[in-house]
């Protein structure tokens, strides 16, 4: 019986844990960004059960920023490239885990202690954005410019220059990047897109652990107008 009462202890003490982080809000890092709502720059977050994604429209400006990317032999100039899709993780987890097939214990294990980090960067064609896995969310000029800031940051530069991971992509349309910071289950991957969106204008719960979190936290944070719009065609595709 005390077995059980403990159990129920600590379950209901993750419950609370989990409905306060998305319920206490975290405010967005920069006060003197122009307010979402006369946005003039759309991005994508895409979810899965366990990791999000920001989804970064492809324009000239991008290209030039991240023409770095070509050393993880990512090719920017195919003409149907529409997104460039970032996301960071831990390094075992993350390169060996392509689909859930491939999941192996180790790599799991390694994500509940301390594990190096990498960036994960995906060419993408349209995104059908009434997919119940994209949220379209649209940011002011300003905004944008810091969460683009914020994600060239996140790639760790030891020599001066990125360090792609040659041999670590899934297929010929991304390429895996060493990374700033540690990773860990408490601190993982949705954790920083929460991040990348705060910089960006927008507010989050004060920890999403997992992708369902984060998105409930932006539409109690946020106006709805910063994500209606990405829904307002129904049958859509890209921008």
């Amino acid at each position: 019986m005390n077995i059980l009462k403990y159990i129920f202890i600590v379950f209901a003490l993750a419950v609370t844990g989990l409905a306060l982080g998305v319920a206490v809000p975290r405010h967005p890092a920069h006060s003197d960004i122009a307010s979402p709502a006369d946005a003039s720059r759309r991005i994508l977050v895409l979810s899965n059960p366990i990791h999000t994604d920001i989804a970064v429209p492809v324009d000239a400006d991008l290209l030039t920023r991240f023409a770095f990317l070509r050393d993880g032999s990512l090719e920017l100039n195919h003409p149907g490239l529409r997104y460039i899709v970032f996301g960071w993780g831990g390094r075992a987890f993350y390169t060996q885990t392509p689909t859930w097939a491939d999941l192996k214990p180790m790599p799991v294990l390694k994500s509940f202690t301390v594990d190096r980090s990498v960036m994960h960067v995906a060419l993408a064609g349209n995104i059908p954005l009434f997919d119940p896995s994209v949220m379209a969310v649209d940011l002011s000029a300003a905004g944008y410019a810091k969460m683009l800031d914020f994600i060239v940051a996140s790639f760790s530069r030891p020599e001066g220059r990125e360090v792609p991971l040659i041999g670590q992509s899934y297929g010929r349309d991304d390429a895996f990047f060493e990374a700033e910071g540690a990773f860990n289950v408490l601190v993982g991957c949705n954790i920083w897109t929460a991040a990348a969106l705060r910089q960006a204008g927008i507010g989050t719960g004060w920890w999403t652990p997992l992708p369902w979190l984060l998105t409930r936290s932006l539409r109690l944070h946020d106006d709805a107008g910063v994500f209606s719009r990405g829904f307002s065609r129904s049958g859509d595709s890209d921008e």
